[in-house]
């Protein structure tokens, strides 16, 4: 099986070239600042590896608060020992706030490294738990494309309500006889007999109790009586 042949990437030899120049940047940085010999060296090792620790935690657990702050501070750090070695500063006479800032980066450059390493992932929140369905909300059978909009299918299969059954009518009650005293029939008869003397008419169950003074039932069973 023959093997691939050997081809130059043009992105892998642009980042070894940025790789290199950066590196050199800091290194002139932190020898003008007073780092000699390895320690000249060494700071650009640390400076690059902090950036790629940071960046690689981005890449696998995601963003986070933690990896961004160390991930722009070695940033700022590379890009500021760039711009420093361009002429902007003299690095003959470097000011005594860089000779500190390089003096203090190993400390940070370590605390970084340490809570990059060690410090877990923000936890993702979970996700909620999905609710029950209500018993009445399930879906209700398909009775076929048909007869779900066809009224008259529709009223049809409609259940017919029970009917209630007929209660038989009730038959009037016929009032009981009213007892009436005879002598006061008699009374009555005179009274019906003056009224038909005069009138020339029977008289009426009203004028019997309008001139007896009685109630209605009496009255009608006085007149009763009289027929």
């Amino acid at each position: 099986m023959a093997r691939p042949a050997l081809r130059i990437d043009a992105v892998l030899v642009q980042a070894v070239i940025a790789g290199a120049l950066s590196f050199a940047h800091l290194h002139d940085l932190a020898a003008a600042a007073g780092q000699t010999g390895w320690k000249a060296w060494a700071y650009p090792v640390s400076v690059d590896l902090l950036l790629v620790a940071a960046w690689r935690r981005l890449r696998a657990d995601g963003p986070s608060r933690l990896a961004w702050c160390w991930f722009l501070i070695a940033l700022v750090a590379s890009l500021g020992a760039n711009v420093a070695t361009a002429g902007l500063l003299d690095l003959n006479d470097v000011p005594a706030w860089l000779r500190i800032l390089v003096a203090a980066w190993p400390a940070l450059a370590f605390m970084g490294g340490t809570l990059l390493a060690h410090s877990p992932a923000d936890p993702s929140p979970a996700p909620p738990a999905p609710s029950a369905p209500a018993p009445d909300s399930a879906p209700a059978p398909d009775s076929g494309p048909e007869t779900d909009h066809d009224p008259a299918v529709a009223e049809s299969s409609r259940v017919p309500e029970p009917v209630a059954a007929l209660e038989p009518e009730e038959t009037p009650t016929l009032p009981t006889a009213t007892p009436v005293p005879a002598a006061l029939v008699a009374h009555a008869r005179k009274v019906a007999d003056d009224h038909h003397a005069r009138t020339g008419a029977r008289i009426d169950t009203d004028t019997l109790r309008a001139r007896l003074g009685v109630p209605p039932h009496l009255a009608h069973a006085i007149a009763a009586q009289l027929t």
